[in-house]
Protein backbone atom coordinates (compact mmCIF):
# COMPACT_ATOMS: atom_id res chain seq x y z
CA UNK A 1 0.00 0.00 0.00
CA UNK A 2 1.31 3.44 -0.97
CA UNK A 3 1.24 5.93 1.91
CA UNK A 4 1.25 9.56 0.82
CA UNK A 5 2.33 12.06 3.46
CA UNK A 6 0.76 15.34 4.57
CA UNK A 7 2.92 18.46 4.37
CA UNK A 8 3.27 18.32 8.16
CA UNK A 9 4.47 14.72 8.03
CA UNK A 10 6.96 15.61 5.31
CA UNK A 11 8.42 18.29 7.58
CA UNK A 12 8.78 15.76 10.41
CA UNK A 13 10.54 13.44 7.98
CA UNK A 14 12.86 16.27 6.96
CA UNK A 15 13.93 16.59 10.62
CA UNK A 16 14.79 12.88 10.72
CA UNK A 17 16.59 13.02 7.37
CA UNK A 18 18.67 16.02 8.42
CA UNK A 19 19.71 14.27 11.63
CA UNK A 20 21.08 11.47 9.45
CA UNK A 21 22.97 14.10 7.43
CA UNK A 22 24.42 15.56 10.64
CA UNK A 23 25.41 12.08 11.83
CA UNK A 24 27.19 11.36 8.54
CA UNK A 25 29.00 14.69 8.76
CA UNK A 26 30.25 13.77 12.27
CA UNK A 27 31.48 10.47 10.89
CA UNK A 28 33.24 12.27 8.03
CA UNK A 29 35.25 14.26 10.57
CA UNK A 30 36.89 11.16 12.11
CA UNK A 31 37.46 8.83 9.16
CA UNK A 32 41.12 7.93 8.67
CA UNK A 33 43.41 4.99 7.98
CA UNK A 34 43.71 2.79 11.08
CA UNK A 35 40.20 3.55 12.37
CA UNK A 36 38.12 0.51 13.31
CA UNK A 37 34.67 0.55 11.76
CA UNK A 38 33.15 -0.43 15.13
CA UNK A 39 34.33 2.99 16.39
CA UNK A 40 32.22 4.63 13.71
CA UNK A 41 29.22 2.64 14.95
CA UNK A 42 29.79 3.79 18.55
CA UNK A 43 30.11 7.43 17.56
CA UNK A 44 26.98 7.36 15.41
CA UNK A 45 24.88 5.62 18.05
CA UNK A 46 25.81 8.13 20.73
CA UNK A 47 25.28 11.11 18.43
CA UNK A 48 21.82 9.88 17.44
CA UNK A 49 20.80 9.22 21.04
CA UNK A 50 22.13 12.62 22.13
CA UNK A 51 19.82 14.25 19.58
CA UNK A 52 16.64 12.64 20.82
CA UNK A 53 16.38 9.86 18.28
CA UNK A 54 17.13 6.14 18.06
CA UNK A 55 19.03 4.20 15.36
CA UNK A 56 16.66 2.61 12.85
CA UNK A 57 18.88 -0.30 11.99
CA UNK A 58 19.63 -1.71 15.44
CA UNK A 59 17.90 -5.08 15.80
CA UNK A 60 15.93 -4.48 12.59
CA UNK A 61 15.14 -8.09 11.59
CA UNK A 62 18.01 -8.99 13.91
CA UNK A 63 20.64 -6.62 12.47
CA UNK A 64 23.23 -6.44 15.29
CA UNK A 65 24.65 -2.93 14.80
CA UNK A 66 23.51 0.70 14.84
CA UNK A 67 24.72 1.70 11.37
CA UNK A 68 26.00 -0.02 8.23
CA UNK A 69 29.64 0.20 7.11
CA UNK A 70 30.34 -1.35 3.70
CA UNK A 71 34.02 -1.38 2.70
CA UNK A 72 35.39 -1.88 -0.83
CA UNK A 73 33.61 -4.89 -2.40
CA UNK A 74 30.80 -4.86 0.18
CA UNK A 75 27.76 -3.43 -1.60
CA UNK A 76 25.43 -2.95 1.37
CA UNK A 77 24.66 -4.24 4.89
CA UNK A 78 28.26 -4.50 6.04
CA UNK A 79 28.85 -5.05 9.77
CA UNK A 80 30.95 -2.56 11.76
CA UNK A 81 33.84 -4.52 13.27
CA UNK A 82 37.42 -4.33 14.51
CA UNK A 83 38.49 -4.20 10.87
CA UNK A 84 40.66 -1.12 10.33
CA UNK A 85 40.37 1.21 7.38
CA UNK A 86 43.36 1.40 5.04
CA UNK A 87 44.69 4.02 2.68
CA UNK A 88 42.85 3.63 -0.62
CA UNK A 89 39.73 2.01 0.87
CA UNK A 90 36.25 3.21 0.06
CA UNK A 91 33.54 2.97 2.70
CA UNK A 92 29.82 3.43 2.28
CA UNK A 93 28.19 4.50 5.54
CA UNK A 94 24.42 4.01 5.72
CA UNK A 95 22.59 5.58 8.68
CA UNK A 96 18.96 5.44 9.76
CA UNK A 97 17.18 7.22 12.62
CA UNK A 98 13.70 7.36 14.10
CA UNK A 99 12.66 10.76 15.43
CA UNK A 100 9.10 11.99 15.97
CA UNK A 101 8.01 8.48 14.87
CA UNK A 102 9.42 8.97 11.35
CA UNK A 103 12.47 7.47 9.71
CA UNK A 104 15.37 9.17 8.01
CA UNK A 105 17.66 6.87 6.01
CA UNK A 106 20.49 7.75 3.70
CA UNK A 107 24.05 6.90 2.76
CA UNK A 108 27.33 8.36 1.53
CA UNK A 109 30.52 6.76 0.19
CA UNK A 110 33.88 8.10 1.39
CA UNK A 111 37.35 7.59 -0.10
CA UNK A 112 40.07 7.02 2.52
CA UNK A 113 43.41 8.53 1.54
CA UNK A 114 44.62 8.10 -2.02
CA UNK A 115 42.66 5.99 -4.47
CA UNK A 116 43.03 5.30 -8.17
CA UNK A 117 41.33 7.50 -10.72
CA UNK A 118 39.29 4.43 -11.67
CA UNK A 119 37.80 4.30 -8.15
CA UNK A 120 37.29 8.05 -7.96
CA UNK A 121 35.40 8.00 -11.26
CA UNK A 122 33.13 5.22 -9.97
CA UNK A 123 32.36 7.29 -6.85
CA UNK A 124 31.73 10.46 -8.90
CA UNK A 125 29.52 8.70 -11.42
CA UNK A 126 27.42 6.93 -8.78
CA UNK A 127 26.87 10.19 -6.91
CA UNK A 128 25.97 11.98 -10.15
CA UNK A 129 23.49 9.24 -11.00
CA UNK A 130 21.66 9.77 -7.70
CA UNK A 131 20.90 13.35 -8.70
CA UNK A 132 20.08 12.34 -12.27
CA UNK A 133 17.47 9.99 -10.79
CA UNK A 134 16.15 12.64 -8.39
CA UNK A 135 15.46 14.96 -11.35
CA UNK A 136 12.91 12.38 -12.49
CA UNK A 137 11.21 12.19 -9.07
CA UNK A 138 8.41 14.63 -9.88
CA UNK A 139 4.63 14.51 -10.20
CA UNK A 140 3.55 12.95 -13.50
CA UNK A 141 6.67 10.89 -14.08
CA UNK A 142 6.85 7.16 -13.38
CA UNK A 143 9.08 4.99 -11.23
CA UNK A 144 10.68 3.57 -14.35
CA UNK A 145 11.90 7.04 -15.29
CA UNK A 146 13.97 7.22 -12.09
CA UNK A 147 15.45 3.76 -12.61
CA UNK A 148 16.12 4.32 -16.31
CA UNK A 149 17.99 7.57 -15.62
CA UNK A 150 20.22 5.98 -12.97
CA UNK A 151 20.85 2.85 -15.01
CA UNK A 152 21.69 4.74 -18.20
CA UNK A 153 24.07 7.13 -16.45
CA UNK A 154 26.09 4.26 -14.97
CA UNK A 155 25.94 1.67 -17.72
CA UNK A 156 27.28 4.08 -20.33
CA UNK A 157 30.46 4.03 -18.22
CA UNK A 158 30.42 0.23 -18.19
CA UNK A 159 29.48 -0.12 -14.51
CA UNK A 160 27.26 -2.83 -13.06
CA UNK A 161 23.91 -1.67 -11.69
CA UNK A 162 22.87 -3.91 -8.79
CA UNK A 163 19.45 -5.51 -9.32
CA UNK A 164 19.08 -7.51 -6.10
CA UNK A 165 18.72 -4.49 -3.80
CA UNK A 166 16.72 -1.33 -4.48
CA UNK A 167 15.42 1.88 -2.95
CA UNK A 168 12.09 2.09 -1.16
CA UNK A 169 9.29 4.17 0.28
CA UNK A 170 9.89 5.72 3.67
CA UNK A 171 7.74 6.90 6.57
CA UNK A 172 6.79 5.49 9.95
CA UNK A 173 8.22 2.25 8.59
CA UNK A 174 11.76 2.14 7.21
CA UNK A 175 10.68 0.14 4.19
CA UNK A 176 7.35 1.12 2.70
CA UNK A 177 5.92 0.66 -0.76
CA UNK A 178 6.95 1.22 -3.47
CA UNK A 179 10.26 -0.39 -4.26
CA UNK A 180 12.47 2.02 -6.21
CA UNK A 181 14.82 0.13 -8.55
CA UNK A 182 17.98 1.69 -9.97
CA UNK A 183 17.13 0.26 -13.37
CA UNK A 184 14.01 0.35 -15.48
CA UNK A 185 12.17 1.32 -18.60
CA UNK A 186 11.30 4.93 -19.29
CA UNK A 187 7.55 5.61 -18.91
CA UNK A 188 6.88 2.39 -16.98
CA UNK A 189 5.83 1.64 -13.42
CA UNK A 190 3.95 3.57 -10.75
CA UNK A 191 2.71 7.06 -11.62
CA UNK A 192 4.40 9.47 -9.22
CA UNK A 193 2.08 11.62 -7.10
CA UNK A 194 2.75 14.48 -4.72
CA UNK A 195 4.09 13.76 -1.21
CA UNK A 196 5.24 10.24 -1.83
CA UNK A 197 8.53 9.98 0.10
CA UNK A 198 11.15 7.57 -1.19
CA UNK A 199 14.76 6.66 -0.53
CA UNK A 200 16.60 6.69 -3.86
CA UNK A 201 19.87 4.78 -3.55
CA UNK A 202 22.02 3.71 -6.49
CA UNK A 203 24.30 0.76 -5.69
CA UNK A 204 26.85 0.60 -8.47
CA UNK A 205 29.69 -1.87 -9.05
CA UNK A 206 33.00 -1.25 -10.80
CA UNK A 207 32.60 -4.67 -12.39
CA UNK A 208 29.52 -6.76 -13.05
CA UNK A 209 26.15 -6.31 -11.36
CA UNK A 210 26.16 -9.72 -9.68
CA UNK A 211 26.30 -9.97 -5.87
CA UNK A 212 26.07 -12.59 -3.13
CA UNK A 213 25.15 -12.63 0.56
CA UNK A 214 27.70 -13.93 3.05
CA UNK A 215 26.96 -16.62 5.63
CA UNK A 216 26.09 -13.96 8.23
CA UNK A 217 22.86 -13.44 6.27
CA UNK A 218 23.49 -9.70 5.82
CA UNK A 219 26.77 -8.70 4.19
CA UNK A 220 26.34 -8.28 0.43
CA UNK A 221 29.47 -8.47 -1.73
CA UNK A 222 30.20 -8.22 -5.43
CA UNK A 223 30.70 -11.65 -6.98
CA UNK A 224 33.79 -10.52 -8.87
CA UNK A 225 35.37 -8.90 -5.81
CA UNK A 226 35.49 -5.45 -7.40
CA UNK A 227 34.52 -2.31 -5.44
CA UNK A 228 30.96 -1.04 -5.09
CA UNK A 229 29.63 2.45 -4.31
CA UNK A 230 26.38 3.47 -2.59
CA UNK A 231 24.76 6.90 -2.29
CA UNK A 232 21.26 7.58 -0.95
CA UNK A 233 18.93 10.55 -0.42
CA UNK A 234 15.44 10.86 1.08
CA UNK A 235 13.23 12.50 -1.52
CA UNK A 236 9.64 13.82 -1.56
CA UNK A 237 7.80 13.84 -4.88
CA UNK A 238 6.68 17.35 -5.81
CA UNK A 239 5.47 19.20 -8.91
CA UNK A 240 8.24 20.50 -11.11
CA UNK A 241 11.17 19.68 -8.80
CA UNK A 242 11.74 16.99 -6.18
CA UNK A 243 12.21 18.04 -2.56
CA UNK A 244 15.39 16.48 -1.14
CA UNK A 245 14.82 16.03 2.59
CA UNK A 246 18.38 15.01 3.45
CA UNK A 247 21.41 17.24 2.84
CA UNK A 248 24.91 16.38 1.62
CA UNK A 249 26.23 19.92 2.25
CA UNK A 250 27.53 19.36 5.83
CA UNK A 251 28.90 15.95 4.85
CA UNK A 252 30.83 17.39 1.91
CA UNK A 253 32.17 20.22 4.07
CA UNK A 254 33.48 17.74 6.65
CA UNK A 255 34.85 15.56 3.85
CA UNK A 256 36.77 18.50 2.34
CA UNK A 257 38.14 19.52 5.74
CA UNK A 258 39.39 16.04 6.63
CA UNK A 259 42.90 15.58 5.18
CA UNK A 260 42.46 11.81 5.41
CA UNK A 261 39.63 11.84 2.86
CA UNK A 262 39.74 12.34 -0.89
CA UNK A 263 36.94 14.62 -2.03
CA UNK A 264 35.78 12.92 -5.19
CA UNK A 265 32.97 15.10 -6.48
Amino acid sequence: MILYKTDEQVELMRISALLVSETLSEIAKILRPGLQTIEIDKLANQFILDHGAVPSFYNYHGFPHHIITSVNDVVVHGFPSKETLKDGDIISVDVGVIKNEYHGDHAYTFVIGDASEEILDLVRTTKESLFVGIKEAIVGKRLGDIGFAIQNHNEKKGYGVVRDFVGHGLGKSMHEDPQVPNYGKRGSGLLLKENLVVAIEPMINLGKKDVFIEKDGWTVRTKDGKPSVHFEHDVCIKKGEALILSDYTPIELAEKNNPNLKFSA
